[in-house]
Protein backbone atom coordinates (compact mmCIF):
# COMPACT_ATOMS: atom_id res chain seq x y z
CA UNK A 1 0.00 0.00 0.00
CA UNK A 2 1.24 3.47 -0.77
CA UNK A 3 1.51 5.53 2.29
CA UNK A 4 0.74 9.36 2.00
CA UNK A 5 1.92 10.80 4.46
CA UNK A 6 -0.28 14.10 6.67
CA UNK A 7 0.47 17.55 5.76
CA UNK A 8 0.54 19.99 8.01
CA UNK A 9 -2.12 22.91 7.50
CA UNK A 10 -1.27 26.82 7.70
CA UNK A 11 -4.97 27.59 8.27
CA UNK A 12 -8.22 25.63 7.85
CA UNK A 13 -8.80 25.78 4.69
CA UNK A 14 -9.81 22.61 2.51
CA UNK A 15 -7.66 21.70 -0.37
CA UNK A 16 -9.75 20.18 -3.19
CA UNK A 17 -8.35 19.72 -7.23
CA UNK A 18 -10.28 19.75 -10.16
CA UNK A 19 -10.06 20.60 -13.52
CA UNK A 20 -12.49 23.29 -14.36
CA UNK A 21 -11.14 26.42 -15.30
CA UNK A 22 -13.56 27.61 -18.21
CA UNK A 23 -15.69 30.11 -17.14
CA UNK A 24 -18.99 28.01 -16.86
CA UNK A 25 -17.37 25.50 -14.82
CA UNK A 26 -15.60 28.01 -12.45
CA UNK A 27 -18.85 29.42 -11.51
CA UNK A 28 -20.12 25.76 -10.80
CA UNK A 29 -17.26 25.81 -8.53
CA UNK A 30 -18.02 28.81 -6.34
CA UNK A 31 -21.37 27.72 -6.64
CA UNK A 32 -19.93 24.71 -4.08
CA UNK A 33 -17.81 26.65 -2.51
CA UNK A 34 -20.41 29.66 -1.35
CA UNK A 35 -22.48 26.50 0.01
CA UNK A 36 -19.32 24.60 1.50
CA UNK A 37 -18.22 28.28 3.41
CA UNK A 38 -22.54 28.18 4.71
CA UNK A 39 -21.66 24.84 6.17
CA UNK A 40 -18.20 26.15 7.62
CA UNK A 41 -16.17 24.52 5.01
CA UNK A 42 -13.16 26.67 3.90
CA UNK A 43 -13.00 25.76 -0.09
CA UNK A 44 -9.38 25.93 -1.49
CA UNK A 45 -9.72 25.54 -5.37
CA UNK A 46 -6.50 23.54 -6.69
CA UNK A 47 -7.71 24.01 -10.48
CA UNK A 48 -5.71 22.41 -13.17
CA UNK A 49 -6.36 23.75 -16.27
CA UNK A 50 -6.25 21.00 -19.35
CA UNK A 51 -8.93 19.50 -21.97
CA UNK A 52 -10.36 16.31 -20.39
CA UNK A 53 -8.28 16.49 -17.06
CA UNK A 54 -4.70 15.35 -18.35
CA UNK A 55 -3.04 17.85 -16.75
CA UNK A 56 -4.99 17.52 -13.39
CA UNK A 57 -4.20 14.07 -13.08
CA UNK A 58 -0.70 14.22 -13.41
CA UNK A 59 -0.48 16.70 -10.78
CA UNK A 60 -2.58 15.02 -8.39
CA UNK A 61 0.23 11.85 -9.02
CA UNK A 62 2.93 14.01 -8.21
CA UNK A 63 0.62 15.20 -5.10
CA UNK A 64 0.19 11.99 -3.97
CA UNK A 65 3.63 10.89 -4.50
CA UNK A 66 5.45 13.91 -2.50
CA UNK A 67 3.14 13.73 0.58
CA UNK A 68 0.84 16.81 -0.55
CA UNK A 69 -2.28 14.70 -1.37
CA UNK A 70 -5.74 17.51 -1.51
CA UNK A 71 -8.40 16.78 1.01
CA UNK A 72 -10.36 16.24 -1.89
CA UNK A 73 -10.42 15.76 -5.84
CA UNK A 74 -12.16 15.56 -8.64
CA UNK A 75 -11.76 11.42 -10.00
CA UNK A 76 -14.03 9.71 -13.05
CA UNK A 77 -14.85 6.18 -13.36
CA UNK A 78 -12.33 3.50 -13.51
CA UNK A 79 -9.97 6.14 -11.56
CA UNK A 80 -12.04 5.91 -8.55
CA UNK A 81 -11.03 2.39 -7.74
CA UNK A 82 -7.69 2.84 -9.24
CA UNK A 83 -7.21 5.09 -6.34
CA UNK A 84 -9.29 3.22 -3.86
CA UNK A 85 -7.33 -0.04 -4.64
CA UNK A 86 -4.21 1.80 -3.26
CA UNK A 87 -6.11 2.04 0.16
CA UNK A 88 -5.82 5.73 0.08
CA UNK A 89 -9.68 7.26 0.28
CA UNK A 90 -11.71 7.43 2.50
CA UNK A 91 -14.93 5.65 3.09
CA UNK A 92 -17.92 7.43 2.91
CA UNK A 93 -20.04 4.59 4.32
CA UNK A 94 -21.93 6.22 7.24
CA UNK A 95 -22.72 9.19 5.46
CA UNK A 96 -24.28 7.44 2.13
CA UNK A 97 -26.10 5.17 4.92
CA UNK A 98 -27.45 8.48 6.76
CA UNK A 99 -28.29 9.35 3.35
CA UNK A 100 -30.10 6.15 1.76
CA UNK A 101 -27.58 6.76 -1.17
CA UNK A 102 -28.45 3.19 -2.47
CA UNK A 103 -31.56 3.99 -3.21
CA UNK A 104 -31.58 7.77 -4.25
CA UNK A 105 -28.86 7.13 -6.71
CA UNK A 106 -29.10 5.79 -10.14
CA UNK A 107 -28.14 1.76 -9.77
CA UNK A 108 -25.44 3.18 -12.44
CA UNK A 109 -23.95 5.79 -10.73
CA UNK A 110 -24.43 3.39 -7.36
CA UNK A 111 -21.83 1.02 -8.30
CA UNK A 112 -19.29 3.39 -9.83
CA UNK A 113 -18.41 5.29 -6.35
CA UNK A 114 -18.41 1.71 -4.32
CA UNK A 115 -15.73 -0.58 -4.15
CA UNK A 116 -15.52 -4.04 -2.16
CA UNK A 117 -18.90 -2.64 -0.41
CA UNK A 118 -17.71 0.63 0.74
CA UNK A 119 -18.32 4.09 -1.13
CA UNK A 120 -15.49 5.69 -1.68
CA UNK A 121 -16.49 8.45 -3.51
CA UNK A 122 -19.57 11.13 -3.60
CA UNK A 123 -21.25 11.45 -6.97
CA UNK A 124 -22.51 15.34 -8.25
CA UNK A 125 -23.78 15.21 -11.84
CA UNK A 126 -24.05 13.33 -14.85
CA UNK A 127 -22.88 14.95 -18.13
CA UNK A 128 -24.64 13.63 -21.62
CA UNK A 129 -21.73 13.61 -24.32
CA UNK A 130 -23.80 12.37 -27.44
CA UNK A 131 -25.42 16.14 -27.83
CA UNK A 132 -25.85 18.16 -31.10
CA UNK A 133 -26.23 21.81 -30.39
CA UNK A 134 -27.19 24.22 -33.09
CA UNK A 135 -27.68 27.63 -33.27
CA UNK A 136 -31.31 28.59 -33.59
CA UNK A 137 -31.41 32.20 -35.17
CA UNK A 138 -28.79 30.62 -37.90
CA UNK A 139 -31.06 27.21 -38.64
CA UNK A 140 -34.00 29.50 -38.39
CA UNK A 141 -32.37 32.14 -41.26
CA UNK A 142 -31.51 29.30 -43.38
CA UNK A 143 -34.87 27.97 -43.21
CA UNK A 144 -33.45 24.51 -41.67
CA UNK A 145 -34.53 22.03 -38.86
CA UNK A 146 -31.56 20.24 -36.90
CA UNK A 147 -30.90 16.89 -38.49
CA UNK A 148 -31.66 13.25 -36.59
CA UNK A 149 -30.02 11.58 -39.54
CA UNK A 150 -26.57 11.47 -40.99
CA UNK A 151 -27.54 11.52 -44.39
CA UNK A 152 -30.07 15.12 -42.94
CA UNK A 153 -27.00 16.52 -41.23
CA UNK A 154 -24.97 16.17 -44.62
CA UNK A 155 -27.52 17.82 -46.53
CA UNK A 156 -27.74 20.50 -43.94
CA UNK A 157 -23.87 20.89 -43.32
CA UNK A 158 -24.15 21.44 -47.37
CA UNK A 159 -26.61 24.05 -47.33
CA UNK A 160 -25.50 26.23 -44.66
CA UNK A 161 -21.51 26.30 -46.33
CA UNK A 162 -22.99 27.48 -49.04
CA UNK A 163 -24.60 30.45 -47.39
CA UNK A 164 -21.12 30.71 -46.16
CA UNK A 165 -21.92 29.55 -42.21
CA UNK A 166 -18.73 26.50 -41.02
CA UNK A 167 -21.15 23.76 -40.45
CA UNK A 168 -19.93 22.27 -37.57
CA UNK A 169 -17.56 23.66 -34.49
CA UNK A 170 -14.81 20.86 -34.52
CA UNK A 171 -11.43 20.88 -32.74
CA UNK A 172 -8.66 19.26 -33.83
CA UNK A 173 -7.61 18.85 -30.56
CA UNK A 174 -7.06 15.05 -29.56
CA UNK A 175 -9.99 14.61 -27.12
CA UNK A 176 -11.69 16.68 -28.81
CA UNK A 177 -11.83 14.19 -32.09
CA UNK A 178 -12.20 11.61 -29.61
CA UNK A 179 -14.84 12.48 -28.49
CA UNK A 180 -16.47 13.15 -31.58
CA UNK A 181 -15.45 9.41 -32.52
CA UNK A 182 -17.32 7.59 -29.26
CA UNK A 183 -20.29 9.77 -30.54
CA UNK A 184 -20.41 7.66 -33.94
CA UNK A 185 -19.46 4.48 -32.23
CA UNK A 186 -22.49 4.67 -30.67
CA UNK A 187 -24.46 5.83 -33.28
CA UNK A 188 -23.26 3.24 -35.25
CA UNK A 189 -23.05 0.35 -32.83
CA UNK A 190 -25.93 0.92 -30.21
CA UNK A 191 -24.66 0.88 -26.27
CA UNK A 192 -24.51 -2.82 -26.12
CA UNK A 193 -21.63 -3.07 -28.83
CA UNK A 194 -20.18 0.64 -27.31
CA UNK A 195 -20.07 -0.85 -24.20
CA UNK A 196 -18.26 -4.55 -25.50
CA UNK A 197 -15.62 -2.61 -27.70
CA UNK A 198 -14.18 -1.47 -24.31
CA UNK A 199 -15.33 -3.43 -21.30
CA UNK A 200 -14.48 -6.62 -22.98
CA UNK A 201 -11.15 -5.48 -24.20
CA UNK A 202 -11.67 -7.78 -27.56
CA UNK A 203 -9.23 -6.22 -29.90
CA UNK A 204 -11.77 -8.15 -32.76
CA UNK A 205 -14.09 -5.57 -32.21
CA UNK A 206 -12.38 -2.57 -33.97
CA UNK A 207 -12.52 -4.49 -37.08
CA UNK A 208 -15.99 -4.93 -37.21
CA UNK A 209 -18.20 -3.18 -40.23
CA UNK A 210 -19.65 -0.33 -37.58
CA UNK A 211 -16.23 0.79 -36.74
CA UNK A 212 -15.07 1.34 -40.01
CA UNK A 213 -18.30 3.33 -40.84
CA UNK A 214 -18.04 5.12 -37.22
CA UNK A 215 -13.97 6.24 -38.54
CA UNK A 216 -15.10 6.93 -42.40
CA UNK A 217 -17.89 9.42 -40.85
CA UNK A 218 -15.23 10.91 -38.40
CA UNK A 219 -13.09 12.10 -41.56
CA UNK A 220 -16.21 13.24 -43.30
CA UNK A 221 -17.29 15.58 -40.98
CA UNK A 222 -13.63 17.23 -40.91
CA UNK A 223 -14.77 18.65 -44.44
CA UNK A 224 -17.34 20.80 -42.40
CA UNK A 225 -14.94 21.90 -39.02
CA UNK A 226 -12.61 24.87 -39.34
CA UNK A 227 -8.48 24.25 -39.14
CA UNK A 228 -6.79 23.87 -36.02
CA UNK A 229 -7.19 22.96 -32.64
CA UNK A 230 -8.97 25.65 -30.61
CA UNK A 231 -10.18 25.17 -26.96
CA UNK A 232 -13.51 23.65 -26.81
CA UNK A 233 -14.95 26.96 -24.60
CA UNK A 234 -13.53 29.05 -27.07
CA UNK A 235 -15.64 26.42 -30.22
CA UNK A 236 -18.49 27.76 -28.26
CA UNK A 237 -18.48 30.92 -28.25
CA UNK A 238 -18.40 30.41 -32.30
CA UNK A 239 -21.76 28.83 -32.22
CA UNK A 240 -22.86 31.43 -29.53
CA UNK A 241 -22.18 34.23 -32.23
CA UNK A 242 -23.50 32.03 -35.17
CA UNK A 243 -19.98 31.61 -36.92
CA UNK A 244 -20.54 28.08 -36.75
CA UNK A 245 -23.98 26.11 -36.43
CA UNK A 246 -23.45 23.38 -34.75
CA UNK A 247 -21.49 21.36 -31.86
CA UNK A 248 -21.16 17.69 -31.29
CA UNK A 249 -20.05 17.93 -27.43
CA UNK A 250 -21.14 17.44 -24.14
CA UNK A 251 -23.77 19.07 -22.24
CA UNK A 252 -20.99 21.00 -20.14
CA UNK A 253 -21.21 23.13 -23.65
CA UNK A 254 -24.69 23.83 -22.68
CA UNK A 255 -23.74 25.41 -19.42
CA UNK A 256 -20.65 27.42 -20.88
CA UNK A 257 -23.13 29.15 -23.76
CA UNK A 258 -25.59 29.74 -20.32
CA UNK A 259 -22.47 31.62 -18.69
CA UNK A 260 -22.73 33.82 -22.26
CA UNK A 261 -25.67 35.04 -21.28
CA UNK A 262 -27.60 32.23 -24.07
CA UNK A 263 -30.94 30.83 -23.84
CA UNK A 264 -32.02 27.00 -24.54
CA UNK A 265 -35.24 28.40 -25.18
CA UNK A 266 -34.25 31.50 -27.49
CA UNK A 267 -30.65 31.18 -28.54
CA UNK A 268 -29.63 27.45 -28.95
CA UNK A 269 -31.26 23.91 -28.88
CA UNK A 270 -29.93 20.88 -28.35
CA UNK A 271 -30.59 17.25 -29.50
CA UNK A 272 -29.19 13.88 -29.77
CA UNK A 273 -26.49 13.27 -32.13
CA UNK A 274 -27.93 11.53 -35.13
CA UNK A 275 -28.64 8.05 -34.54
CA UNK A 276 -28.39 8.09 -31.03
CA UNK A 277 -31.66 9.20 -29.65
CA UNK A 278 -32.71 7.36 -27.10
CA UNK A 279 -29.07 6.38 -25.94
CA UNK A 280 -26.85 8.25 -23.61
CA UNK A 281 -23.23 8.70 -23.66
CA UNK A 282 -22.54 9.60 -20.10
CA UNK A 283 -19.53 10.70 -17.92
CA UNK A 284 -20.23 11.27 -14.42
CA UNK A 285 -18.53 13.84 -12.35
CA UNK A 286 -17.34 12.80 -8.17
CA UNK A 287 -15.49 13.72 -5.80
CA UNK A 288 -13.00 11.28 -3.73
CA UNK A 289 -11.80 12.51 -0.45
CA UNK A 290 -8.19 11.40 0.57
CA UNK A 291 -7.38 9.80 4.33
CA UNK A 292 -4.06 10.61 5.31
CA UNK A 293 -3.96 10.79 8.89
CA UNK A 294 -8.04 11.30 8.74
CA UNK A 295 -7.74 14.65 10.51
CA UNK A 296 -10.13 16.09 8.27
CA UNK A 297 -12.70 13.36 7.53
CA UNK A 298 -15.52 15.57 9.70
CA UNK A 299 -15.23 18.20 6.88
CA UNK A 300 -14.94 15.81 4.06
CA UNK A 301 -17.57 14.01 5.10
CA UNK A 302 -19.78 17.29 6.12
CA UNK A 303 -18.75 17.98 2.50
CA UNK A 304 -19.67 14.75 0.81
CA UNK A 305 -23.35 15.27 2.17
CA UNK A 306 -23.48 18.78 0.58
CA UNK A 307 -22.81 17.33 -2.37
CA UNK A 308 -24.72 14.89 -2.51
CA UNK A 309 -28.14 17.68 -1.16
CA UNK A 310 -31.09 17.96 -3.83
CA UNK A 311 -30.41 21.89 -2.89
CA UNK A 312 -26.79 21.34 -4.15
CA UNK A 313 -27.59 18.60 -7.15
CA UNK A 314 -30.44 21.07 -8.12
CA UNK A 315 -28.04 24.06 -8.36
CA UNK A 316 -24.59 22.95 -9.22
CA UNK A 317 -25.87 20.64 -12.16
CA UNK A 318 -27.99 24.09 -13.83
CA UNK A 319 -24.92 26.16 -13.86
CA UNK A 320 -22.59 22.51 -15.16
CA UNK A 321 -25.28 21.87 -18.04
CA UNK A 322 -25.38 18.17 -16.68
CA UNK A 323 -28.08 16.75 -14.61
CA UNK A 324 -28.71 15.32 -10.88
CA UNK A 325 -27.52 11.94 -9.57
CA UNK A 326 -30.24 11.59 -7.73
CA UNK A 327 -33.61 9.11 -9.06
CA UNK A 328 -35.64 12.10 -7.04
CA UNK A 329 -34.13 14.99 -8.53
CA UNK A 330 -37.02 17.87 -9.28
CA UNK A 331 -37.18 18.04 -13.10
CA UNK A 332 -39.65 20.55 -13.62
CA UNK A 333 -36.87 22.84 -12.85
CA UNK A 334 -34.55 21.75 -15.39
CA UNK A 335 -34.47 22.91 -19.02
CA UNK A 336 -35.60 20.61 -22.13
CA UNK A 337 -31.91 19.69 -22.56
CA UNK A 338 -31.70 18.67 -18.90
CA UNK A 339 -35.25 16.96 -18.62
CA UNK A 340 -34.22 14.89 -21.92
CA UNK A 341 -30.70 13.76 -20.93
CA UNK A 342 -32.58 13.01 -17.01
CA UNK A 343 -35.13 10.55 -18.38
CA UNK A 344 -32.82 9.14 -20.71
CA UNK A 345 -30.41 8.34 -18.19
CA UNK A 346 -33.62 6.72 -15.96
CA UNK A 347 -34.09 4.07 -18.33
CA UNK A 348 -31.14 2.05 -17.47
CA UNK A 349 -28.30 -0.09 -18.20
CA UNK A 350 -29.83 -0.66 -21.84
CA UNK A 351 -29.37 2.75 -22.89
CA UNK A 352 -26.25 3.84 -20.94
CA UNK A 353 -23.22 4.40 -22.64
CA UNK A 354 -19.84 5.01 -20.63
CA UNK A 355 -17.60 7.59 -22.08
CA UNK A 356 -14.23 6.18 -23.03
CA UNK A 357 -12.49 9.62 -23.75
CA UNK A 358 -13.78 10.86 -20.39
CA UNK A 359 -12.42 8.42 -17.91
CA UNK A 360 -15.97 6.17 -17.83
CA UNK A 361 -15.46 3.02 -19.81
CA UNK A 362 -11.39 1.82 -18.97
CA UNK A 363 -7.97 2.69 -17.68
CA UNK A 364 -5.80 5.70 -18.50
CA UNK A 365 -3.24 4.04 -20.29
CA UNK A 366 -5.74 2.22 -22.94
CA UNK A 367 -7.73 5.65 -23.01
CA UNK A 368 -4.51 7.79 -24.10
CA UNK A 369 -3.34 5.47 -26.44
CA UNK A 370 -7.01 5.29 -28.13
CA UNK A 371 -7.51 9.03 -28.45
CA UNK A 372 -3.81 9.31 -30.11
CA UNK A 373 -4.46 6.70 -32.49
CA UNK A 374 -7.52 8.59 -33.53
CA UNK A 375 -6.27 11.77 -33.76
CA UNK A 376 -3.15 11.03 -36.11
CA UNK A 377 -6.07 9.62 -38.16
CA UNK A 378 -7.98 11.99 -38.05
CA UNK A 379 -4.87 14.22 -39.38
CA UNK A 380 -3.28 12.01 -41.63
CA UNK A 381 -5.42 12.58 -44.10
CA UNK A 382 -3.47 9.23 -46.31
CA UNK A 383 -3.68 6.94 -43.51
CA UNK A 384 -6.42 4.16 -44.39
CA UNK A 385 -9.35 2.99 -42.30
CA UNK A 386 -8.07 -0.03 -41.94
CA UNK A 387 -4.75 1.01 -40.83
CA UNK A 388 -6.36 2.76 -38.01
CA UNK A 389 -8.23 0.00 -37.02
CA UNK A 390 -5.36 -2.72 -37.06
CA UNK A 391 -3.24 0.16 -35.01
CA UNK A 392 -6.02 0.26 -32.44
CA UNK A 393 -6.62 -3.39 -32.44
CA UNK A 394 -3.14 -3.60 -31.73
CA UNK A 395 -2.93 -1.67 -28.97
CA UNK A 396 -6.10 -3.04 -27.20
CA UNK A 397 -4.41 -6.66 -27.76
CA UNK A 398 -0.82 -5.67 -25.78
CA UNK A 399 -2.66 -4.23 -23.39
CA UNK A 400 -5.11 -6.81 -22.47
CA UNK A 401 -2.21 -9.29 -22.12
CA UNK A 402 -0.24 -7.34 -20.06
CA UNK A 403 -2.87 -6.39 -17.98
CA UNK A 404 -4.02 -10.44 -17.65
CA UNK A 405 -7.18 -9.76 -19.48
CA UNK A 406 -6.21 -11.60 -22.47
CA UNK A 407 -9.78 -12.04 -24.84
Amino acid sequence: MLCVAAVARADDSFDVLHWWTSSSERRAVDELAERAADDGVAWRNAAIAGGAGIGAMKVLKARVLAGRAPDAAQLIGPAITEWADLGLLLELDDVAAAGNWNTRLFPTIWTLVRLRGHVVAAPLGIHRINVLFYNRKVFADAGLTPPKTWAEFDRVAAALAKRGVTPLAQSGQPWQVATLFETLALSEGGPGFYRSLYGRRNANLWFDARITRALERLRALRRYAPPGEPAWDAQVKTLARGDAAMFIMGDWAKGELQAMGRSAETDFGCIAVPGTENMHLYSVDSFVMFAGDYSAQPVQEKLARLMMSPAVQGAYNRIKGSVPVRRDADTAGMDACARASWRTFAHGAGVQAPSMVHRMATDETLKDAIIAQLHRYYTDEHMPVSEAQRRIAGLVRTLAVQGGDDK
